[in-house]
């Protein structure tokens, strides 16, 4: 199933490599480069799915979340955080947000794939 997927990170470097595994794979990738622009971006184009960083300036990706979850367009919108915050509480915090799935920095290819396919 062909998806399109919406990456949210403020690193040039994690959007550049996460939307070639996702083309790779036969999606489309969507991006933003923000928190803020991402809810935007995910309000206008209706996503699939949306991999999500934790640590952007102005409006983190939790914050975001909330933003998404508490929106009737795109509260179900499914969210996986692709994040360098590895801590337990993190990854529960994550979860009581409403998150799909959690995948810690540094990633390979196969593991976001796997979230895709789940």
């Amino acid at each position: 199933m062909l998806r399109r997927v919406l990456i949210i990170d403020d690193a040039l470097a994690d959007r550049t490599n996460l939307e070639r595994i996702v083309t790779s794979a036969g999606h489309t990738a969507l991006l933003a480069d923000s928190g803020a622009s991402g809810i935007e971006r995910a309000r206008r184009d209706k996503p699939d799915l949306i991999l999500m960083d934790v640590n952007m300036p102005e409006m983190d990706g939790f914050a975001a979340t909330r933003k998404l979850k508490a929106d009737d367009a795109t509260k179900n919108i499914p969210v996986i955080f692709v994040t360098g915050k590895n801590q337990k509480a993190d990854m529960a915090w994550g979860q009581m947000l409403g998150a799909k799935g959690y995948v810690t920095k540094p990633y390979s290819a196969e593991q976001i794939l796997a979230q895709l396919n789940a």
